[in-house]
């Protein structure tokens, strides 16, 4: 079985195949690949207000012009002192859409500010010819105050979470990540959802 990720990044890619890997037979015979292996597919929408609704539009728009099982999420940081933003629109903060304008413009927006509290959370939804089912995973944390670490990607290096002795995610090393992440919380379900896919055929 082919499951196609509907993305085109390459550290997604890698971090959900790890995650994967973990569920041993679960996943046994299943292939899984990014949206490289499809150039023709152009880049799904996201343009609704909850992570669930554009996970979904990501997951059928890709599923419509592959034909594949398609898994798609949508994920984000959730800051309570920014009334929950950036959330949805988390990896579109900024005007340049990078990493290190989106930290930046964070920082900006929480200086002196005494609640730091966030949290990551990740929704996925898998499309297949027998339906469609989600899951969701969520990492409580904090927002640091300066960028630390080099590992991960986007606000890794700003999010401290909960029980990491006060790491920031990009400190912490991939498998670690993988166990306690919104991302591997949420893609640990899937191999239940696979096979319920399965079952229906």
């Amino acid at each position: 079985m082919r499951l196609l990720l509907a993305t085109h990044n390459a550290h997604k890619v890698e971090e959900i195949r790890a995650i994967l890997a973990d569920a041993g037979d679960a996943m046994a015979g299943v292939e899984v690949v990014g949206l490289d292996a499809y150039p023709d597919i152009p880049e799904a929408p996201e343009d609704h207000d909850t992570f669930v609704d554009n996970a979904l539009q990501k997951a059928r728009f890709v599923f419509e012009r592959s034909g594949v099982a398609c898994v798609a999420d949508d994920s984000g940081l959730e800051v309570d002192a920014l009334g929950g933003a950036p959330g949805v629109r988390s990896k579109r903060f900024t005007p340049e859409a990078t990493a290190t304008s989106n930290n930046a413009r964070l920082l900006r927006d929480l200086d002196g500010r005494e609640d730091r509290r966030a949290r990551f959370r990740c929704v996925l939804a898998l499309v297949t010819p027998g339906g469609e089912w989600t899951a969701a995973g969520a990492c409580e944390g904090q927002i640091g105050t300066a960028v630390r670490g080099d590992g991960g990607f986007g606000y890794d290096p700003l999010f401290l979470p909960d029980g990491q002795g006060g790491r920031a995610m990009a400190e912490l090393s991939a498998a670690d990540k993988n166990v306690i992440s919104h991302r591997g919380r949420a893609f640990a379900q899937l191999p239940a959802l696979l096979a319920s896919a399965r079952a229906r055929g």
